[in-house]
């Protein structure tokens, strides 16, 4: 069932009482902030409920111009600094060799890199951040999928163990874009290169890339030599989206 661009989740309360609880706690709320069109909601809906948002990226390769570009023009908007950390991918996709030239590989092993989990990393940038203890926000929608909305119902868009929320978990996609556009926030330029948010190297970001951002892409080759790889067999599949 929807209504006025929300959708009902069996057995929970309302986002907006979700963003006014964490208003009522007078703390700030660190956010996973990807640049794309519902973490960018969800911040413009914390703020318009007066809750501080401290925002983080997580980036898989540092450095890349085309984010940092992106990552200034919404600093500019919200007046608010924008963290960068690892993505727990970086240190994944460098422990398991992917996209890796062969030389590279003993190196890879002798060094050993560790990984860490998803929710391991918040804990410590919150940490880092002096943000102890925070809910840590992110976009995810119970209309994206079937599964996102039964984890919902399972176990609500506030999760106290983690710490982990959820604040516009019961927006459809028409009511982020309403949101985006009276705001005039920027949309980032993602959803024109490669559809979507950036989210990983495989050929559906890689490709688009290399086409339009060639310098980032010879930074990415640094880092993982054989990336074009993924690009070949798209080929022979077909042209990824």
């Amino acid at each position: 069932m929807a209504k006025d661009g929300l959708t009902i989740v069996k057995g929970q309360l309302p986002s907006i009482n979700i963003r006014e609880k964490l208003a009522a706690e007078g703390k700030p709320v660190c956010l996973a902030f990807s640049c794309g069109k519902d973490s960018l909601a969800t911040w413009l809906a914390l703020r318009e409920c007066g809750v501080e948002v401290v925002p983080a990226y997580l980036y898989y390769v540092p450095g890349l111009v085309f984010i940092e570009d992106q990552l200034k023009r919404y600093e500019d908007y919200f007046q608010v600094k924008i963290h960068q950390y690892p993505h727990p991918l970086l240190f994944h996709s460098l422990h398991s060799a992917a996209f890796q030239a062969p030389h590279r590989v003993p190196l890879l092993a002798a060094v050993d890199m560790p990984e860490i989990s998803y929710e391991a990393q918040w804990g410590l940038i919150v940490e880092d951040l002096g943000l102890k203890g925070s809910w840590v926000a992110d976009g995810v929608r119970a209309g994206d999928s079937i599964v996102r909305r039964a984890s919902f119902v399972k176990n609500g868009p506030m999760k106290p163990s983690s710490r982990k929320v959820s604040p516009i978990y019961d927006w459809l996609k028409g009511k982020v874009m309403d949101v985006i556009t009276s705001s005039k926030a920027p949309l980032s330029d993602d959803y024109r290169v490669f559809g979507r948010s950036y989210d990983g190297l495989d050929a559906r970001f890689s490709a688009p890339l290399r086409r339009n951002y060639p310098a980032d892409y010879e930074r990415i080759l640094q880092w993982y030599p054989l990336v074009d790889v993924d690009q070949i067999r798209w080929e022979r599949l077909g042209e990824p989206r």
